[in-house]
């Protein structure tokens, strides 16, 4: 007890600064461990992305090289086994070893990105059943060199197909495995963010100060994120634009090897025939057959002709989009039946090059849709020619589709790459009367063709 009237003196303040020190270390370091725990999450984001993520899309690529050789086989063989084709199965022993060396070229390359989970027997398998196919593709062609052509076919029929199919079959397993990886590593990711997000919230929590900091911190990252992710969409927009060109450049040259080096063989020995049947006796036999045999060499040059023209109009290089769009839709007329209302507005300028070949898939595909889904027999097509742009629009008043599709096509994404190599917009719609109404318009700048192009 105090003294009534003699107060009590205060107790000395103790020093803020050991606390403030105490709390900024503590403050310091949670931003420090937090900080790390970020950056270690990051990095390992960043592993996942480019170890595991882009390391299966290139696996993918090269299977997917693969694949597409197999088919070729697949199609080779087909013709091989065909009684109806003028030359013998060892005509295609070159075409055999182009792919082969493709194939192993595609192999060796697939076996350096193959994904850590694969078991090394499912490594092994692919490459020792290609193995025995080509052995049993060196057996084959020795029985045709050596006269044995219907034994060589029958084994074809027997093994080769076989072999071919459960090539494609493991492809395509292993494909399905990538795809089944990269969900996985996508699962991952998100798994990261969630966690990450949950850690900020606790963060969050602790002070003012880890709040304003930590929220800095992932602001900053999360634009770092967000442009990786960017950058990843564009190098996939890019790799879709790749192989639509890749995928045009191969129809070029397969069409222009049927044009000209089939074409050409075709035409010589149709001349030979026709030599050959002067010297033979008016009203003989011989004469005859040599007749029937010019008129088949003819009707196949009329049917590569017609494949080569299918595969890449060759007047799309010569002589430009508007010209091909008049050849063509004639001919698609007749040959799916549906009724064509072909329109051109404006003052034409020449659209040549890579946009041609663009506009003209795209005007492909569209009709395809509808010959394939729409069953309309009647469609409007507008090609116009405005100052700035060039539109192309494809109505028909078929099925047609409700919005945007819950899944898209492959058809569809094709075109809408198609157009932004163009630099262009592509849009689906309802016209009033339903069905589909397709509209690309183009930057003329973009599809006219200079003349130096022209020269």
């Amino acid at each position: 007890m105090y003294p009534r009237g003699v107060s009590r003196s205060p107790s000395p303040e103790r020093s803020p600064t050991l606390g403030l020190l105490l709390g900024l270390i503590v403050t310091l370091a949670a931003v420090l461990a937090y900080s790390a725990y970020i950056t270690w999450q990051v990095e390992g984001l960043r592993r996942l992305q480019s170890e595991l993520i882009d390391r299966d899309r290139k696996d993918s690529l090269q299977l997917l090289r693969i694949q597409n050789d197999l088919n070729l086989l697949a199609v080779a063989m087909r013709d091989m086994i065909d009684n109806d084709e003028p030359y013998p199965l060892t005509a295609w022993a070159a075409q055999f070893q182009r792919l082969h060396t493709d194939l192993d070229d595609a192999m060796h390359l697939e076996a350096g990105l193959a994904p850590t989970t694969r078991t090394p027997e499912q490594n092994a398998s692919l490459s020792n059943s290609l193995k025995q196919f080509w052995d049993a593709v060196d057996r084959v062609f020795a029985l045709a060199g050596g006269g044995r052509e219907k034994d060589a076919r029958q084994q074809i029929q027997l093994s080769l197909q076989a072999r071919q199919e459960a090539m494609s079959t493991t492809v395509a397993r292993l494909l399905v495995q990538n795809s089944d990886n990269e969900q996985q590593a996508a699962q991952r990711i998100i798994q990261i963010y969630d966690r990450v997000q949950r850690q900020v919230y606790v963060f969050l929590g602790a002070t003012l100060a880890a709040i304003l900091l930590t929220g800095f911190s992932m602001i900053r990252w999360n634009r770092r994120l967000f442009a990786r992710m960017a950058e990843l969409s564009e190098r996939r927009s890019e790799l879709a634009q790749k192989l639509i060109a890749t995928q045009e450049s191969t129809l070029r040259y397969i069409s222009r090897e049927l044009h000209d080096e089939f074409g050409q063989i075709l035409t010589a020995i149709g001349a030979m025939l026709g030599r050959a049947g002067t010297h033979a006796p008016e009203g003989s036999d011989l004469r005859n057959d040599l007749q029937e045999v010019r008129q088949i060499a003819q009707d196949t040059l009329e049917r590569v002709r017609s494949l080569s023209q299918a595969l890449h109009p060759v007047m799309l290089d010569e002589a430009g989009l508007e010209t091909t769009l008049d050849w063509y839709i004639p001919t698609i007329e007749r040959q799916t039946g549906i009724a064509i209302s072909y329109e051109k507005q404006g003052a034409p300028f020449a659209v040549g090059g890579s946009a041609a070949v663009q506009i003209y898939r795209v005007l492909q595909e569209a009709l395809n849709n509808v010959a394939r889904h729409s069953g309309e027999k009647q469609v409007w097509i507008r090609l116009r020619f405005r100052p700035a742009t060039l539109e192309l629009e494809v109505e028909d008043h078929g099925v047609g589709f409700n919005g945007r599709p819950a899944k898209q096509g492959i058809g569809l994404v094709a075109m809408r790459e198609r157009a932004e190599l163009m630099k262009g917009e592509i849009a689906f719609s309802i016209p009033a009367a339903g069905g589909t109404l397709l509209r690309l318009i183009v930057p003329r700048e973009n599809v006219e063709m200079r003349e130096k192009e022209q020269i």
